[in-house]
């Protein structure tokens, strides 16, 4: 059975904060949405270079996760021969990246 006055004592705050504490609690709170916000709109609209004439740059199935497969010239050439002589998801990611880029092998 609660004694009387247990609830008033249990919910009371131990410390009240000044109004000085108050005003830098805010202040650091505007500080830190406002450097928030400018990350964001910082990175609104970022996007990746575009991948040059003669080159590839596909991501596929890696070990421990996506791996980035990129080539230009002459070794795009041999990467995509390379990736045909295989079967498999992986392979026709590559094969199919290089057959839309153009690339003869």
């Amino acid at each position: 059975m609660p004694l009387e006055g247990h609830y008033e004592r249990q919910t009371t705050p131990l410390y009240k904060l000044t109004p000085r504490e108050l005003k830098a609690a805010f202040g650091v709170l505007a500080v830190t949405l406002a450097a928030l916000l400018v990350v964001i709109l910082m990175t609104v609209g970022d996007s990746p270079a575009p991948v040059a004439e003669g080159c590839i740059k596909t991501e596929v199935a890696g070990i421990v996760g996506a791996e980035t497969i990129a080539a230009c010239g002459r070794e795009a050439v041999e990467t995509c021969s390379h990736a045909a002589e295989f079967t498999g998801a992986r392979a026709e990611t590559i094969v199919s990246d290089c057959r839309a880029r153009g690339i003869e092998f």
